[in-house]
């Protein structure tokens, strides 16, 4: 359903493996980066900014970004109405087609 999502200098994630985008200031999310760290889990895509937010994926990754968990969520929803925008035009001229 998801494509490729930038989250910053020119790192990309697979949409459909992402399963969470979070803020990384709670202590459980600084714990848990430090565990995946530990477990060879860890990918850091900040090119050494600070962490703003933590995506983890279905494999249990903990991506670290440098940009707004606002703007990789917006980056999600503008994939999502991309695709949609076509899938309406198909439905209509299905629709017209079939009158």
């Amino acid at each position: 359903m998801y494509g490729l999502i930038n989250i910053g200098f020119g790192n990309v994630v697979i949409g459909d493996r992402v399963i969470v985008i979070v803020n990384p200031e709670s202590a459980p999310l600084k714990r848990l980066k430090d565990g995946a760290k530990d477990d060879g889990k860890l990918i850091d895509a900040t090119y050494g900014r600070k962490t703003r937010s933590i995506l983890i994926t279905d494999s249990n990754h903990v991506i670290l970004s440098a940009i707004q968990p606002e703007t990789i969520a917006q980056r999600f929803k503008e994939y999502l109405m991309q695709k949609e925008e076509p899938l309406h035009v198909v439905e209509s001229k299905m629709k017209n087609h079939r009158t």
